[in-house]
C-alpha cells in the first residue's frame, strides 16, 4: 500500500486521530491533519479512499463534518438552476441518457434556445434565489459558428445578471474554451461519470481520455472545472472510489464535484437499473467532502427519489449545493415547496417559491 501523502504547511486544527481498520490497524494517520487554509494535502490513492469510506458511519460523518466546518460555511448551500438549452438528438451512446439518439426514449428533440429565452429563464431563476445558472446542450462537441456564438452570448447575459454561469456542451477545443473564458464563464461541467475501467461499459462513442482532455482544455483557459459522476449504473464500490481518485489526480482540482444518483430513463439500456443504497450514497458524499475540502459537493440528480431525512444526511456529510426547479435537463426534480420545507426543517433560509415564477 502506498504511503499516505504528507500534509502541506498550513494552520493545523490539532486533530490527529488515526484512521484504523476493523482490527485496529493504523491505515492512514494524517487524514485529520487538515489545514484551515487552502494547502491541504489531497488523497489520491484508492487505498486511502477505501480507508475513509469504510470507517464506521458515525466516525465518517464526524470527520466529514469537521472538514466541512473548517474549510467551508456549512450553512451555505448554493441553489443552482439547470436548463437544457438544446435537447435530444445527441450522437453519443451514454447508456444512462434519454437524450441519446441511439435509444427510443420519450424525449422530444428541441433546437437551441434563443439568447432572449435563456436570459428570461436565468432572470426568473435569479429571482427565485439561484446564484448559479447552468446550461446544457445535447452535443458531442459544439461546432464553431452561429450556435456556438449564441452560447457565448448566453454566457454573457447570465453574467450580466450577476450570476455564476456554467455550461456543459460536450468536448471542447482549446480555442472554444478560451472563447468561453473571455465571455466570463464561471465553470464548465464535464463529468467523468465513473472509473476509467468501468467507463467503456457506459459509453463507447468517446473515451475516458477524451473527457480528461476537455477538462485540461478548460483548466488551461482559466475556467473552473465542475466534474463528478453518476452512481447506480452497475459499478462497484471500488469504481466509485476510483472515480474520486481520478478527479483528485487532476492537475487542477475541481471547484465543484456533482454526485448524481442514476435516474433510470425509459428506452435506455439502464432503464431497469436498481436503486442506489442510501447509506452507500451518504458514504460517497462524505468521502468526497474529505477528499475535496474546498470544493462544492453538489447533491445533483436523484433528489426527487430521496426523502427529506436522506437529503439532510447528505448535507451533514458535506453536500453544499442543490439544483432546484422541476427538471434537471430532462429528469424530474423536487418541487419548490418541498425544497422550501426541507430548508425550513434545517433552520436555513428558504429558497423563493419557484412556483410563482417561470424558472422551470
Amino acid at each position: 500500500m502506498s504511503a499516505a501523502p504528507t500534509a502541506k504547511a498550513g494552520k493545523s486544527t490539532g486533530c490527529n486521530h488515526p484512521v484504523v481498520d476493523g482490527n485496529g490497524e493504523n491505515i492512514v494517520s494524517v487524514v485529520d491533519d487538515f489545514a484551515v487554509d487552502d494547502t491541504l494535502f489531497l488523497m489520491k490513492s484508492l487505498e486511502e479512499l477505501q480507508a475513509i469510506y469504510r470507517l464506521p458511519l458515525p466516525e465518517l460523518m464526524h470527520r466529514a463534518a469537521e472538514v466541512h466546518k473548517v474549510h467551508r460555511d456549512y450553512s451555505d448551500i448554493q441553489r443552482c438552476a439547470l436548463l437544457s438549452i438544446k435537447t435530444g438528438g445527441c450522437p453519443e451512446d451514454c447508456t444512462y441518457c434519454s437524450q441519446s439518439a441511439h435509444y427510443d426514449s420519450p424525449v422530444t428533440r428541441q433546437p437551441l434556445m434563443t439568447v432572449d429565452e435563456v436570459r428570461d429563464k436565468a432572470q426568473a431563476a435569479r429571482d427565485a434565489g439561484a446564484t448559479r445558472f447552468c446550461m446544457g446542450a445535447a452535443w458531442r462537441s459544439p461546432k464553431d459558428g452561429p450556435e456556438f456564438d449564441s452560447v457565448i452570448e448566453m454566457v454573457k447575459s447570465v453574467r450580466n445578471l450577476g450570476m455564476e454561469a456554467c455550461v456543459t456542451l460536450g468536448m471542447l477545443s482549446d480555442s472554444q474554451a478560451e472563447r468561453l473564458a473571455e465571455a466570463g464563464l464561471t465553470a464548465y461541467n464535464h463529468n467523468i461519470d465513473t472509473s476509467r475501467r468501468f467507463y467503456p461499459k457506459v459509453i463507447t462513442t468517446r473515451t475516458f481520455d477524451d473527457r480528461i482532455r476537455t477538462i485540461q482544455a478548460v483548466s488551461r483557459a482559466g475556467i473552473s472545472v465542475c466534474s463528478g459522476g453518476i452512481i447506480g449504473m452497475g459499478e462497484t464500490e471500488e469504481d466509485r472510489l476510483m472515480m474520486l481518485a481520478e478527479l483528485s489526480a487532476l492537475e487542477t482540482q475541481p471547484e465543484s464535484v456533482p454526485i448524481n444518483c442514476l435516474m433510470p430513463s425509459q428506452g435506455t439500456p439502464l432503464q431497469m437499473a436498481s436503486a442506489v443504497d442510501s447509506i452507500e450514497f451518504v458514504r460517497l458524499i462524505a468521502t468526497a467532502r474529505i477528499t475535496f475540502p474546498n470544493a462544492r459537493i453538489r447533491l445533483s440528480a436523484g433528489r426527487d427519489r430521496m426523502n427529506r431525512e436522506l437529503q439532510i444526511l447528505c448535507f451533514l456529510a458535506g453536500a453544499d449545493s442543490i439544483f432546484f426547479g422541476e427538471k434537471l435537463l430532462t429528469a424530474p426534480n423536487p418541487a419548490a415547496d418541498a425544497d422550501a420545507a426541507l430548508f425550513r426543517a434545517m433552520g436555513l433560509p428558504e429558497p423563493a417559491d419557484c412556483a410563482t415564477t417561470t424558472c422551470h
